[in-house]
């Protein structure tokens, strides 16, 4: 399909710069495709009310990790101050290794050091410093630190910062309120450097009351890759590449999903990532089953869901491979419709924004 048919118009004032509070109180717009009416406006905390008894809700329970590190490019050669470096860390591959995104990457090469952690902690200098192992496209790098395991993911989260969207991260710098909103309250297992935007929504208290409602609640692990939230930039679908992200369904967690569906239960999937990782688990006779690895899976229109019964997530990008997902799920003039309602009406828009809840009718 051709990329531009995913893209409209954003007031700047739309995007969201802040949360809600308390969380649940943000705005839902609930989509019914093909129903009167389709769409109708509510609040997360009506979430309850909107589910039945025996329908279950999956989480992504990733934690994101401060993943963007402002650091010094030195070499020995070298004369000066050295050259400013941003890393952005999105995947680890060893327990001194990352891949990271880096700017100006046209800088480094391989063989450099880089000195991490900032001005404001120069008592950590020296003892978070990386080697360009390898440069790749796109200001992609390879580094290899000089520290490893726990005693690494204490250095990157002390001088770290919460890597928040472009969108955000134009309008304001980051701050220690952040590390609080841009954590679900399911975090449990770092290795996002994204988060999962849907699961922000939800409270202790939200969940008692679904809990209250006979609605269950099931978790699995997908950390969310620094390419998920990018606009496509080709200009059909067919010649986008995802990028793979680790992820994990537990046998524990196939069964219990299994069951609510042959009980006629929903399972209505908290975020686009959720939902990625359950269709990926999935076969094609509609059972899931224990899945471990990394899903490269990219859903536009025409995609046959094989398990999940509705979804609950944000309001996203345009030309981004997640408004493709929302359109494949409720059709795409429901996705446009439900859209053009959205930013006629005020709704708040990406990360830090609003809910939309899709229940399409069920599928043959």
């Amino acid at each position: 399909m051709r990329v531009d048919l995913f893209d409209f118009e954003l007031p700047p004032e739309r995007i969201a710069l802040r949360p809600v509070s308390p969380r649940d109180a943000a705005r839902m717009l609930v989509v019914h495709p093909g129903d009167a009416p389709e769409l109708t406006d509510a609040h997360v905390f009506d979430l309850p009310a909107l589910l039945r008894p025996g329908d279950a809700l999956v989480v992504n329970d990733t934690r994101v990790v401060p993943a963007r590190l402002d650091g010094i490019r030195r070499r020995t050669s070298s004369q000066g101050e050295g050259v400013r470096v941003e890393a952005m860390l999105h995947k680890r591959v060893g327990p001194d290794t990352w891949l990271a995104l880096a700017r100006p990457g046209k800088r480094l090469a391989p063989g450099d050091r880089i000195a991490f952690g900032g001005e404001g902690n120069t008592c950590l200098l020296g003892s978070l410093d990386a080697t360009v192992e390898e440069k790749g496209e796109g200001g992609e790098v390879t580094l290899r630190f000089d520290l490893s395991g726990a005693a690494l993911d204490e250095a990157v989260a002390a001088v770290g910062h919460i890597p928040l969207p472009p969108y955000i991260a134009a309008k304001r710098p980051d701050d220690e309120q952040d590390r609080s909103d841009y954590q679900t309250m399911f975090a449990a297992y770092e290795g996002s450097v994204a988060a999962p935007t849907a699961g922000l929504h939800f409270t202790p208290d939200l969940i008692h009351r679904l809990e209250e409602r006979g609605v269950e609640t099931h978790r699995v692990t997908l950390h969310v890759g620094a390419g998920t939230f990018l606009p496509v930039k080709a200009d059909d679908t067919t010649d986008h590449r995802m990028h793979a992200e680790w992820g994990e369904v537990s046998a524990a967690t196939a069964e219990a999903l299994n069951t609510v569906k042959a009980r006629g239960g929903r399972v209505v999937t908290v975020g686009t990532t959720a939902t990625r990782l359950i269709e990926s688990a999935a076969s094609d006779a509609g059972r899931l089953a224990a899945w471990r690895g990394e899903t490269d899976i990219f859903i536009t229109p025409g995609y046959r869901f094989r398990f999940i019964d509705g979804m609950l997530t944000n309001f996203h990008l345009p030309r981004s491979t997640l408004v493709m997902l929302v359109a494949a799920f409720i059709g795409h003039e429901s996705q446009k419709r439900a859209y053009t309602h959205a930013i006629a009406n005020g709704y708040r828009f990406y990360s830090y924004g609003d809910a939309c809840l899709l229940l399409p009718k069920a599928r043959a």
